[in-house]
């Protein structure tokens, strides 16, 4: 059996390493930073692959939209990110780290959604 469609999806696979790195950068955290904004930020990364992925099975009109979802996820990660930010939960370094994956994202994103068509 061969990998799903999605798995394929270069979109697909830096949100999946999005994901995991902030997956990472969570594990370090103390319990009411895990507990609070530590799961927000964790599900919302999640949700983007989550969302290109159920797209792949869909009619055209349909993985638009969840393509959309997808980039509401990475806005609400970006927001959670930000957050940490500024709650010193995260390091120079670590942003360093993550900053141009969600760029590269967001730029994989638009461009998916662009090629989908109208």
């Amino acid at each position: 059996m061969g990998k799903p469609e999605f798995e394929r999806l270069p979109v697909y696979q830096v949100s999946e390493k999005l994901a995991n790195e902030i997956w990472r950068l969570v594990q370090d955290w103390d319990e009411f930073n895990k507990d609070s904004l530590g799961k927000q930020i964790i599900i919302s990364a999640d949700c983007i692959g989550a969302n290109i992925a159920a797209g792949t099975v869909q009619e055209q009109q349909d993985n638009q939209q969840l393509v959309r979802q997808a980039r509401g996820c990475l806005y609400e990660t970006i927001h959670a990110l930000r957050l940490a930010w500024n709650r010193k939960l995260i390091t120079e370094e670590q942003a360093s780290k993550i900053k141009p994956i969600v760029d590269e994202l967001s730029a994989k994103l638009n461009a998916y959604l662009k090629s989908l068509g109208s």
